[in-house]
């Protein structure tokens, strides 16, 4: 049975689109392009704020890119500003975490967020030291969904990746818990639908936290 939970943060845990949104369009406005909506955000998160950036970049109409260097380090300190902007968990997750450690299953994240922002979210969110680990951007490894920092997760549970779940709402995440060898459930209420999520067929798809607790029972 599974050992640990690994859990991706935005659009799984906590819900910081409104923070990624305001963040980027700020960055964009710097330059003296227009805002990036909420719909837009959602598509262009997931792979570590870096191709957020440029993505947003050429969706403004800076196909060269020839502001990307200076906008990493204006969205840098934006984002400093504003990474917990209106974050908040999402519905069932407290309790769902709270079941998890109530049986004695690690919980730790994986995420490509700038570490230090995670673990300021993490224990905004929830509480200092809520989660038994926590792994972002910068700690040494590879953004997923190379599959070497869900690897560290599990080593640093003492558990096999088959011993592992792996929750993540968008095409990076599912990439990583397969390419991690770990079986992956596919949450539908972050910021990709159910359609693109099913397509790398998970082992679960689930529409509410609670749906995944019969797993543990």
């Amino acid at each position: 049975m599974y050992k640990c939970c690994i859990f991706d943060l935005d659009g799984t845990l906590v819900n910081t689109i409104d923070s990624l949104s305001r963040s980027v369009s700020l960055t964009m406005n710097h330059f003296g392009y227009g805002d990036v909506d909420v719909a837009h955000t959602k598509v262009f998160v997931g792979d570590g704020y870096k191709k957020l950036v440029e993505r947003a970049l050429i969706y403004s109409g800076d196909e060269a890119l020839t502001h990307y260097d200076e906008a990493l380090g204006v969205y840098r300190e934006i984002f400093k500003e504003n990474s917990l902007y209106r974050a908040e968990a999402y519905d069932g997750i407290p309790e769902l975490l709270e079941f998890l450690k109530g049986r004695g299953i690690k919980i730790g994240i994986l995420t490509n967020k700038p570490h230090d922002r995670a673990v300021e979210c993490a224990d905004a969110v929830f509480e200092k030291g809520y989660f038994d680990l926590i792994i972002g951007e910068g700690k040494g490894v590879v953004c997923k969904p190379d599959p070497s920092g869900a690897w560290m997760a599990a080593e640093h549970f003492q558990a096999r990746p088959e011993e592992c779940l792996y929750f993540g709402d968008t095409d990076t995440d599912m990439k990583t818990g397969l390419n991690a060898g770990m079986d992956t459930v596919a949450v539908t209420w972050g910021f990709r639908g159910r359609e693109e999520l099913e397509s790398f067929h998970p082992k679960y798809v689930i529409d509410h936290p609670s749906e995944i607790k019969s797993v543990f029972e």
